[in-house]
């Protein structure tokens, strides 16, 4: 057969390319990768790892525990603990909310049940880290207490413990399953003298979390000896003993399962059967090295090498499988469901992982993201929603948006798409049409008010970002009214910008809440201030930059962001750390922000924050991450930044690129091709790209491709130590830019006070300058706001924008006049993030709701209240009344007292009652409690309100260890 000469052209582009790409050297290792995983890297500070030993993705962590409680504690282990009070089978990784830490086991030397914390006798054992190993798949630790050895290892849903005690010592092993968190229900089951089972029902961050075990006993046990005797119950523990003169070591297999002690036992038998602990250590450790091998890197620099390879290793640690070898499983109904279709899986930290971990596993993990999405479509049907963040089975109600929604979107654009992809459509609408958690506001008004929702800034962005993913999936799939709805939803971050500070800020009353400071952490935002979240638009960003009025201000921005005071103010918020300025690399809002000079024509600026934050903010130390871990994403962020790219987009398929780390590196993909990175002449001061290119041509651009990735391929990149003019032009630049079906946001009062006396004047603007303005008063006929207007009495005010025949929603504020002739003076201080709408907050007609974050509520943290108000002349008082709030899960008391007291003339002044509280008990119960004082025939100008601060935490309370003091929340002082 002939060939026309336009088939030979191809066939020899295609041998040139294959023969290129031949021609490329993979990245070598030089040892088995396992060796630069150092699982210590963030169990010191606040990093809230664990050690143990596990399988990638596995249900089971066996790792020991140092720590009963605290925040610190969500691991089970600090690093700068000096006992450890066992070994448990289940552990969390690098969260901020502590649970987990089932089933635990200790060897010792004599039959004790008291674990020691309380400083008596115990089981607990003294430990050192000279006498630690930690390893991907195994831990060994020498307890200096007892001088015996112990050696954990696992495979996916059962491990094994080896215990080696010293010659002619007792042996005896304690299995406590009061351990950490509440039990509700537990039970021992005795089968023989090598193998008992049992179950641990319990409460915590998961209020009914069910586990299941079968444990089985290298050697006989000769004595078992049960806790008050009782082998079920909410206090069960047991001891056994072995006889020592058979044989110094001692191994225990251990399974678990969420289901039944049937799945339990049989996840033993077929995972580890009769395997000895040198194969199941093996075996976990070959696993966890072809793991690894999915990125070889190559590195001149030893403790880079085991940041990048401890990185991998965190990003593989969660989500957890959460079925047994028969495909059984519980569900979110917490009933029995079984599939042998794919595999599924808890532990789903959405907030934090669908920013980077998520992006990751779309390139290294492409099978087990297609289970991923299928779990969130079996949560979606056993439990009505997707979840947000969901454990053991439960949804937890924690953090914020919608982001199975972006996980299943981007993943579908990137052509991962085995799952029902009409049904996963459905669910993810399903996520954003609920009218909880403030979407009905933010569907309503395009925003969320402060008064409706806590933190509803943050809520309103992310909620903007998840809806332009569905946009996006809708049009991919031909949906043209969904993508025309949720992509004007995408927009809705446009109501949240005030023009004059530049800041995303919360309406309150459709007025800007204030005081503002930036740097204050309040109710609006999320972990977070308005530095840290108002550069959170990913999906637009040619959008917002012209809102901020162009290039040239957002990078003043971003400048002002990295080289502000590096403190904030408000509630203190634990996990904003990591910071350069106020960019919180601990957190994960921060975390595209580097990226964002690569859209503004300035790619060097980028290079040199990226290459700051990778060496500067990642160390090969116990303390080693800069905040939480957070279930691998403080982990993916480095894997992809050393890498020298980042996800800044998640549904873009477009990655950013930084600034290397590495000189060389090979991605080994499913698809069995490989993608190759090389930096040449990279050094510690040759951070700046000079030049790039992909697959042999020129790459002028500052991104590249999902799909350049998954081809396989080569990207070089030319370093220097000087910034250059690569990727400054406006052709090669990213940008995400909504272009169709644009909205018009919704006017805000700019001026003006919504209880106020006498008269207030009131300015109205917009985010877009060019949007017209009309408003109504009291029902009137709506009319163009062209000039500041005055009102005097109490009012309706409405108004909305229009421009281009798109209006806004129409917003609707209520004024208050307060008496001109009554003022209130406070002698103590609010604090400004409870401000409740100002100084006349408790006298503006206004009530506050259960939920204090709604900003309606004033806040008095450890001092008491003192509050005198002038009534303006001597009048019959009648009664007078106050609320007060509590809500103990924040730190909200009731004061112990109140008095109230009258006078004449501001100097002198009568009681005219005192009413005591309760002694506080603990409750989850949110109280709103009137306290009212009855006078009659009795004339007063001036009334006061001493409310007695609670101060120091009850010894009940969660907070009491570690020093802190009670909250006093009060609102609305009514003088009848």
């Amino acid at each position: 057969m002939r060939l026309s000469l336009y088939s030979i052209f191809i066939v020899f582009l295609l041998f040139s390319s294959c023969k290129q790409e031949n021609n490329v050297t993979a990245a070598q290792k030089t040892k088995d990768l396992i060796h630069y995983v150092n699982p210590f890297i963030g169990t010191g500070g606040h990093g809230h790892t664990y050690p143990g030993a596990s399988m990638p993705f596995g249900m089971m962590q066996l790792s020991p525990d140092t720590r009963l409680d605290g925040w610190d504690g969500c691991s089970g282990y600090h690093y700068s603990d000096k006992y450890i009070y066992g070994f448990s089978h289940t552990h969390l990784s690098g969260t901020g909310v502590s649970d987990y830490g089932d089933v635990l086991l200790m060897p010792t030397n004599e039959v004790e049940f008291n674990n020691g914390a309380n400083g008596e006798k115990g089981y607990r054992a003294a430990f050192s880290h000279d006498n630690e190993i930690a390893e991907a798949g195994y831990y060994k630790v020498h307890l200096d207490s007892t001088n015996i050895e112990v050696e954990l290892s696992v495979s996916k849903r059962s491990g094994i413990h080896k215990y080696t005690f010293p010659k002619d010592a007792k042996q005896v092993v304690v299995l406590d399953l009061v351990h950490r968190d509440e039990v509700l229900d537990s039970k021992i089951n005795t089968y023989s003298n090598t193998e008992i089972g049992g179950h641990r029902h319990s409460k915590a961050w998961a209020t009914n979390q069910k586990l299941f075990f079968n444990m089985s006993f290298s050697r006989p046990f000769k004595n078992m000896t049960l806790l008050n005797d009782k082998n079920e119950g909410k206090t069960v523990k047991a001891a056994f003993e072995f006889d020592a003169s058979e044989n110094q070591t001692l191994e225990i297999k251990v399974g678990i399962s969420a289901v039944d002690e049937i799945g339990a036992k049989k996840n033993l038998d077929q995972e580890i059967a009769n395997k000895t602990f040198e194969e199941i250590k093996l075996e976990a450790q070959e696993t966890w090295e072809k793991q690894l091998e999915k990125i070889v890197i190559e590195s001149t620099n030893e403790d880079y090498k085991t940041n990048f390879y401890t990185s991998v290793y965190h990003t593989m640690l969660a989500p957890n499988l959460y079925q047994d070898v028969d495909g059984r499983y519980r569900g979110m109904d917490l009933k029995i469901h079984e599939t042998q279709d794919f595999d599924y899986y808890t532990v789903f930290s959405l907030w934090d992982t669908y920013r980077a971990t998520h992006p990751l596993y779309t390139i290294i993990e492409q099978d087990r993201t297609n289970d991923f999405i299928n779990t969130f479509l079996a949560k979606y049907d056993e439990g009505g929603i997707m979840p947000i963040w969901d454990l053991a089975g439960n949804y937890t109600g924690c953090m914020i948006g919608y982001h199975a929604v972006p996980v299943i979107a981007d993943a579908y654009l990137k052509v991962i798409q085995n799952y029902d992809i009409e049904k996963a459509f459905t669910a993810m609408k399903h996520s954003a049409m609920q009218d909880k958690l403030g979407l009905k506001s933010y569907k309503e008004f395009g925003f969320i008010p402060v008064e409706a929702e806590s933190e509803s800034v943050s809520k309103t962005l992310e909620y903007a970002y998840d809806d332009w993913t569905i946009a996006k999936m809708a049009q991919a799939l031909g949906k043209d009214a969904d993508y025309k709805s949720y992509i004007e939803r995408a927009q809705y971050y446009k109501n949240v910008f005030d023009p004059e500070s530049q800041f995303m800020r919360g309406r309150f009353r459709n007025t800007w809440f204030a005081p503002f400071d930036p740097y204050e952490v309040n109710f609006n935002y999320t972990e977070a201030n308005a530095w840290q979240y108002s550069f959170y638009v990913p999906q637009d960003i040619t959008g917002f930059i012209n809102l901020l009025g162009g290039k040239k201000i957002l990078e003043k921005n971003l400048d002002n962001l990295f080289v502000a005071k590096d403190e904030t103010s408000g509630r203190h918020q634990v996990d904003i750390t990591g910071l350069i300025g106020q960019y919180a690399h601990g957190n994960e809002p921060s975390h595209h922000m580097a990226y964002l000079y690569n859209f503004v024509n300035k790619p060097h600026k980028t290079q040199e924050k990226v290459r700051q934050i990778l060496t500067e903010l990642y160390t090969n130390t116990p303390d080693g991450i800069s905040g939480n871990e957070d279930c691998g994403q403080m982990s993916a962020w480095y894997v992809f930044s050393s890498l020298g790219f980042y996800p800044v987009t998640p549904g873009s398929n477009t990655y950013i690129i930084g600034s290397p780390l590495f000189e060389k590196a090979t991605i080994q993909l499913e698809n069995n091709r490989q993608f190759h990175i090389t930096a040449n002449n990279l050094s510690d001061t040759n951070i700046y790209i000079k030049s790039a290119s992909l697959n042999g041509k020129p790459l002028e651009q500052s991104y590249i491709s999902h799909q350049d990735i998954i081809n396989g391929g080569h990207l070089v990149f030319e370093m220097s130590n000087s910034p250059s003019n690569w990727g400054t032009k406006d052709s090669e630049v990213p940008s995400t830019e909504i272009k169709e079906h644009l909205i018009t946001p919704a006017p805000f009062i700019a001026k003006g006070d919504v209880a106020f006396k006498g008269k207030t004047e009131v300015v109205l603007e917009n985010a877009d300058a060019s949007a017209a303005i009309f408003y109504s008063l009291n029902g009137k006929e709506f009319e163009d706001y062209e000039k500041p207007f005055s009102i005097s009495e109490d009012a309706s005010l409405r108004v909305y924008s229009e421009k281009n025949a798109i209006k806004s929603a129409v917003l609707e504020t209520n004024f208050y006049k307060i008496d001109p002739n009554i003022s209130l003076k406070l002698e103590t201080e609010y604090a400004n993030q409870y401000n409740g709408g100002g100084k006349n907050a408790l006298i503006d007609g206004v009530y506050g709701a259960a939920d204090f974050r709604t900003g309606t509520w004033q806040g008095y943290f450890d001092t008491d209240l003192i509050a005198t108000v002038d009534l303006g002349s001597e009048k019959e008082i009648s009664s007078v009344s106050v609320n007060f709030l509590q809500d103990q899960r924040s730190w909200i008391f009731f004061p112990t007292e109140i008095q109230c007291l009258g006078s004449k003339d501001g100097n002198h002044f009568t009681t005219l009652g005192t009413y005591s509280f309760e002694k506080p008990m603990p409750s989850e119960e949110v109280k709103i409690q009137q306290v009212s004082f009855k006078e009659t025939q009795s004339n007063y100008r001036y009334i006061q309100l001493i409310a007695k601060k609670l101060g120091k935490l009850p010894e009940w309370h969660l907070g009491y260890e570690d020093g802190g003091s009670s909250w006093l929340f009060v609102d609305e002082i009514t003088i009848k």
